[in-house]
């Protein structure tokens, strides 16, 4: 199969998932007796720079869930458990960060490396289980996802921080450790988070230990084929925990664009459910940066699209999340059609040369040569 064919057939199976989510979400909506043509054309409008930005920043966040969801999928481990990492790493980070231990940026150093650690120690502990006792990790993740949250509820209410006359519950305001947004063009009120830079360095030192250092051979190898692993010398168990230590600290970063670009501080009212989204832009993306990226910005549109609907169509924008929850549904259906036609393919390709080779040397070389590769 040459190279055209492979690439075809990667971008076949996320377009074909897309258009069975279309179709899917427009009879959903002729079912509820909403106006489908209004709804897509709200959704699909073009966004305005204050939605570009908002789209932009809300990627960001996404990216980072998807790319410590795609570490664990590397590995065949379904960490289902970033969205207690990140919160508890994201509250660890605002308590660091609000204490000013350090000066100027190495403040906001110290808190990005606090939140790190503590995503990774408690990934880790899934890993653990699953190294050395065979638990589940999807188990003892959604088990550890209460507890983080219980455990930040009573951690917050001990460090909180309550102004006179108000209800709010929040860690101390970080004033030294912010990471200062990147400013619009054009527009002097309209922001993009700074951690845009720090989620596109993280794509790429993903992109680059996976495929250009032996731990991401490694990593790989243990994925596809725990068996051929250990033939080759390769500790399955060394490698299960350390994936999930890297995929918690990855997910450690999943709040800090919001926490040191826009809140300053973690409150009860801080974002969730980051985790759960970002293992369906995993999966669309198929655990790789760039298309992890497109599934992230393809979910952040759908999400600021979706504001308006309420307003000038009449429907609930939680529509948008049925879109969403179609789009797992069909990449995963799409992928398996795709590999099964593609191997399909392959077996066809291989057959036609093996009868070219039985039916002695031929006139048309070229052909042959073509279906060899």
């Amino acid at each position: 199969m040459n190279r055209g064919t492979r690439l075809g057939l990667g971008l076949a199976a996320p377009a074909l998932a897309l258009v069975a989510a279309f179709a899917l979400t427009s009879l959903v909506l002729v079912i509820a007796g909403d106006p489908v043509g209004e709804v897509w054309e709200t959704i699909l409008a073009p966004p305005g720079a204050r939605n570009v930005a908002n789209i932009v920043n809300n990627a960001s966040v996404l990216y980072l869930s998807g790319i410590a969801v795609a570490i664990g999928f590397r590995m065949n481990l379904f960490n289902i458990g970033v969205d207690g990492q990140y919160r508890i790493a994201a509250f660890a980070a605002a308590v660091v960060a609000g204490e000013n231990l350090l000066p100027g940026y190495l403040n906001t150093a110290l808190a990005i490396i606090a939140a790190m650690l503590v995503g990774a120690a408690w990934a880790g502990i899934a890993g653990l289980l699953r190294a050395y006792r065979g638990v589940s990790e999807v188990i003892s993740t959604i088990m550890l996802n209460f507890i983080s949250t219980g455990l930040v509820a009573y951690f917050l209410r001990q460090v909180a921080v309550r102004e006179e006359g108000s209800n709010i519950i929040a860690t101390a305001t970080i004033e030294n450790g912010r990471v200062p947004s990147i400013p619009v063009p054009g527009s002097e009120t309209t922001e993009i988070y700074g951690f845009v830079v720090i989620a596109a360095v993280v794509g790429a030192l993903y992109w680059f230990v996976l495929n250009r250092t032996r731990f991401g051979f490694d990593l790989r190898a243990t994925g596809a084929s725990p068996t051929a692993a250990v033939a080759s010398g390769i500790s399955v168990k060394r490698m299960t925990v350390v994936a999930m230590l890297l995929s918690g600290a990855i997910a450690g970063l999943v709040g800090l664009p919001i926490l040191l670009g826009d809140a300053y501080a973690y409150g009860s009212t801080f974002q969730s459910g980051l985790g759960f989204a970002g293992i369906a832009i995993a999966l669309l993306g198929r655990n790789h940066p760039i298309g992890v990226a497109l599934g992230a910005l393809l979910f952040a549109f759908l999400d600021e699209q979706s504001n308006a609907l309420q307003i000038l169509v009449g429907v609930a924008p939680e529509i948008v999340q049925i879109t969403q929850g179609v789009i797992v549904l069909t990449v995963v259906i799409s992928y398996e059609v795709v590999r099964r036609y593609a191997r399909r393919l392959e077996q066809q390709q291989v057959s036609k040369v093996v009868e070219d080779d039985r039916a002695g040397p031929s006139d048309d070389a070229t052909t042959t040569e073509e279906a060899r590769a």
